[in-house]
């Protein structure tokens, strides 16, 4: 978070300015009561229909602590396993000294039915921890998700008995040896044995002690930027397969003390095969570590061209996301920055580079007031082409004194036009999506199995929002279900690539990305009016191809490695 972008006052409006306020109102006008419809879908909270009834702790008692900035997160995950997601929401606490209550995350079962149930004290999760992000995966290969939540001191790692239960097993895996001021987390194959591996990201070497004193008029303490802290290097386990992990951070070659990462995606950035893992870093250069296929990394970020902005800054990284946005086969990357440092929308050329065409496209003007967290590629109206949504959201509520900024801000979702530009149509998308929030987290599934991506978005010590994805236009869609044998048995690295009426699209089964959450495992993919693909080739994480051919829209299939293909029901 820039201190120079925070600290600059800004003027009023310009004449200039005024066109683009009123755009958004001349084009619902242009488009009738009713804009959403435009859209092919609109969006319709159902939080509290649905039964969520969360609100998020940051501790805030005056003391302007760093991490009550920056929670939290959530997840989609099936975690019994019947074929429906469930909700995950990560919460934090009450500073030691100052307790007013009672804080724990909270996990919903979903009830097929629209509804959710909190079994949070069931699935014994009903712990006090100042919890930040949330990945989700089956690290031994059990077949039910197991759930890492980074927190600030120590993490903790709950496994999945199958019996509807987890059991914290932080201590005997290995991973309480060691605590820091972590964000996101992801779990992948990096060595393609079969066995999840962990990574984490760090933020800063924080504590309450040592505190750092900020402020905007020399008097009152305010909320520091990350210049006043040293950064602090990520980690990555390596899984044994026995239930413990072995800390390869230095050995692997991630080691970076001066690292200051909040956003975590991965990716297959030379089309090897081998999962390479992206890196949002907050005022320091964003990492691209290139898996060198030995059990090394290396980072390439700054000759791939993402480590710094077109005009050599490293700007505030915070969450990531990849997609391959353009159907050329190759992934796009989302990176939300700071106010004034608008979103980072990078292409790949196919020849190592990544180029940020965020202006271009229509993605950065529009962010560049804003001050972006969570981020998710997902075909909302199921046109055939990844659109991006961001969710957004001031670090402190004085802002509103000394910029021209709110401090709750509408989320934005940018829809893609298949030929290469973006609309930002939050407004349009109706169910009060588009009000300001205070955003962060931001996690994208379909809780309700009817073939189109529902939203889960959290705010800072306020409350989630569930926000189901009604469609109008009849564009139908086509889901996998995949699950390793040889490979790891969520198939996280699997890419899945269709062929419809001559048109390609290709996604990755992937944990984390975002910010500070996860989006389901399962594969989307919007086929327009088609009512059947072509083809689909799945490669493997094992190093395994199959493919399966003429498939109707309409359904979800699951598919077993190495054993084949099974439809479910029809959406």
């Amino acid at each position: 978070m820039n201190r120079r972008s925070f600290l600059k006052a800004t003027v009023g409006l310009t004449a200039t300015g005024c066109p683009s306020l009123l755009a958004p109102f001349a084009r619902a006008w242009a488009l009738g009561s009713n804009p959403s419809q435009s859209l092919g879908f609109h969006f319709t909270d159902v939080t509290t229909s649905a039964g969520l009834h969360f609100k998020h702790n940051n501790g805030a008692y005056g003391g302007k602590l760093l991490p009550e900035t920056l929670g939290s997160g959530c997840a989609f995950l099936d975690y019994d396993a019947d074929g429906w997601e469930d909700i995950l929401l990560v919460n934090s606490m009450d500073w030691p000294g100052h307790a007013r209550q009672r804080s724990t995350l909270k996990l919903y079962r979903n009830n097929r039915n629209g509804t959710f149930t909190d079994v949070t004290r069931a699935a014994g999760l009903e712990i006090e921890m100042y919890g930040m992000g949330v990945a989700v995966g089956d690290f031994n290969n059990d077949g039910f998700p197991d759930i890492l939540i980074a927190c600030v001191g120590q993490n903790r790692l709950f496994k999945n008995t199958g019996k509807g239960h987890f059991i914290d097993v932080t201590n005997s895996s290995g991973l309480g040896k060691r605590q820091a001021f972590s964000a996101s987390a992801l779990w992948f194959d990096y060595d393609r044995d079969g066995l999840l591996d962990l990574f984490v990201c760090n933020y800063v070497k924080w504590s309450a002690e040592h505190d750092v004193f900020c402020s905007l008029d020399g008097k009152h303490k305010s909320y520091c930027t990350p210049e006043a802290y040293v950064g602090q290097t990520c980690w990555l386990f390596h899984n044994r397969g026995n239930g413990t992990f072995e800390d390869v951070t230095a050995s692997s070659g991630i080691f970076d003390s001066s690292s200051k990462s909040l956003g975590i995606a991965m990716l297959d950035y030379d089309q090897d095969g081998w999962p390479d893992l992206l890196v949002a870093n907050d005022t320091q250069p964003n990492k691209l570590y290139r898996n060198q296929r030995n059990g090394t990394f290396k980072d390439v970020g700054v000759e791939a061209g993402i480590a710094f902005s077109a005009e050599g800054k490293a700007r505030a990284g915070m969450g990531v996301d990849v997609g391959d946005f353009d159907n050329s086969g190759r992934d796009g990357v989302a990176i939300t920055n700071f106010d004034n440092e608008m979103i980072g929308l990078y292409r790949a050329d196919g020849h190592g580079n990544l180029s940020d065409v965020a202006v271009q496209t229509g993605v950065g003007l529009p962010s560049k007031t804003t001050l972006g967290f969570g981020c998710a590629f997902a075909d909302c109206d199921l046109d055939g082409s990844l659109d991006l949504i961001a969710v957004n959201g001031h670090i402190d509520d004085t802002v509103r004194n000394v910029r021209n900024v709110g401090y709750a801000q509408p989320p934005q979702l940018f829809l893609n036009n298949g030929k290469g530009a973006f609309h930002e149509a939050g407004a349009e998308a109706g169910g009060g999506f588009s009000e300001p929030k205070v955003g962060r987290g931001l996690a994208i599934g379909d809780f309700d199995r009817d073939g189109d991506l529902d939203v889960l978005m959290t705010t800072n010590n306020g409350p989630a929002y569930l926000f189901r994805n009604d469609q109008t236009s009849g564009n139908r869609s086509i889901r996998f279900r995949l699950v390793g044998t040889k490979s790891n048995r969520d198939a996280i690295g699997a890419r899945v690539k269709i062929s419809a009426n001559g048109i390609m699209q290709a996604r990755m089964v992937r944990s984390g990305s975002s910010y500070l959450s996860q989006s389901e495992l399962p594969i989307t993919f919007g086929l327009g009016k088609q009512d059947k693909i072509e083809r689909v080739v799945i490669d493997w994480p094992s190093g395994r191809s199959e493919e399966f051919k003429q498939l109707s829209s309409g359904k979800s299939y699951e598919i077993t490695e190495a054993q084949g293909i099974k439809p479910g029901p029809e959406f």
